[in-house]
């Protein structure tokens, strides 16, 4: 039987990249819902290619024009507009998997209700965990989900794990991500204040949406994803390292008592995490070129520099923090990074809103996904203030 397969966010790279993998196996998979935000003619032209029962826009108008443009075909695809149709489609009785890539927070509450339904989730939303945390996987344990990283380093390291979750504790050392650097490894630290949008958003190995692709540059990606990782893999956060590699060759690394290490490598194509998950624990084709050993340039590594990535630290500050400092981290770096992209703030900026943010926290007591939600809207009201600080 085929799976049936909902993508959250299918317009963007990950859900773009999920739909290529998804056709060139017609005879394992196909699709039945997809979301997306604006972008009203590519969902048109997935939902013709794919004709999934059921299409989601972010917005009321955004939906009226799909819906005028799908009256145009002999399509079958139901718009939905309702305030909780994300959670109906990532939680149908029908599906079997659910690809999670819409980013920032607004990915938590589909994510939840796949977890709390029993579905197969791959998760390319790393917010889910980093603002949902215990709380998100005591979903996933409750609905006795299937929980599967799909961004390169966690899917690395899964991959490099054992298969038996109950020998980690006892087998790994640690386990460590590699992070390209962004385009600014080697740029002057003196001139980060003059970076302009467009240039963060030119990544040198990934082609990536501009917020994900402003977070490498800062390396808060690679903060959200130490985060998601102590979440994903129960690990002591001293126990998760994070290390420079430009070649972004190998996607991660455990090691092990013994201090062997095991790495996973391969080109830097988010389409091969994204078949692993689709098929686990099969392997399938995920189109991604295959690794030339022979004209691999010479792989290097380096220590992140502090002055250079001050928000890396701040992952560690939030897990030893009070439970919810990580969503709060969370929601301060969205609304630092779009004051960011429409220039309202430097570049170099964007640490000081996380930090002052995140700083002097009086955090309520946790104890839903309701609690976190009313976390998120307030440490963005915060991050909003101090904008205007910085702007005055």
């Amino acid at each position: 039987m085929k799976q049936r397969i909902t993508v959250l966010g299918s317009t963007g790279s990950i859900g773009v990249n999920t739909l290529d993998v998804v056709a060139r196996h017609p005879d394992r998979f196909e699709v039945f819902a997809l979301s997306a935000a604006r972008q009203v003619d590519l969902m048109l032209a997935q939902c013709l290619r794919f004709e999934p029962e059921f299409a989601v826009m972010a917005s009321a108008p955004h939906a009226q024009q799909l819906v005028d443009e799908l009256a145009k075909t002999s399509l079958r695809t139901r718009v939905l507009t309702s305030s909780d149709a994300l959670e109906r489609i990532a939680s149908h009785e029908r599906v079997h998997a659910v690809m999670a890539a819409i980013v920032g927070a607004a990915g938590l509450p589909p994510c939840m209700a796949a977890a709390r339904a029993g579905k197969r989730l791959l998760l390319a939303n790393k917010e889910a965990l980093v603002v949902g945390g215990e709380v998100f996987l005591d979903a996933v344990r409750q609905g006795n989900a299937q929980l599967l990283p799909i961004d390169s380093e966690h899917s690395a390291i899964f991959q490099s794990l054992p298969e038996d979750p109950s020998t980690w504790a006892a087998r790994v050392e640690k386990i460590i991500l590699t992070a390209s650097g962004g385009p600014f490894r080697e740029r002057d630290v003196n001139t980060l204040h003059l970076v302009t949008p467009d240039q963060a958003c030119a990544h040198p190995n990934w082609v990536m949406g501009r917020k994900i692709s402003v977070d490498s540059a800062t390396m808060m990606n690679k903060a959200l994803e130490v985060i998601e990782a102590r979440y994903l893999f129960g690990m002591a956060p001293a126990q998760i390292e994070v290390v420079i590699h430009p070649q972004s060759i190998i996607h991660s690394l455990v090691q092990y008592r013994d201090t062997s290490v095991v790495a996973q490598l391969g080109t830097p194509d988010m389409r091969v995490p994204i078949a692993y998950g689709l098929a686990w624990p099969e392997r399938i084709a995920s189109g991604a070129q295959a690794l030339d050993f022979k004209a691999l340039a010479t792989m290097t590594f380096d220590t992140p520099d502090a002055r250079r990535f001050p928000g890396l630290q701040l992952a560690w500050d939030a897990l030893e923090g009070p439970v919810g400092s990580t969503a709060v981290l969370n929601a301060a770096n969205e609304v630092a990074v779009q004051a960011f992209l429409e220039s309202r703030i430097r570049f170099d900026q964007i640490h000081q809103v996380n930090l002052r943010t995140l700083e002097g926290w009086a955090m309520p007591q946790v104890g839903g996904l309701e609690d976190l939600l009313d976390i998120d809207r307030e440490a963005r009201s915060r991050a909003g203030q101090v904008i205007g600080e910085l702007q005055a």
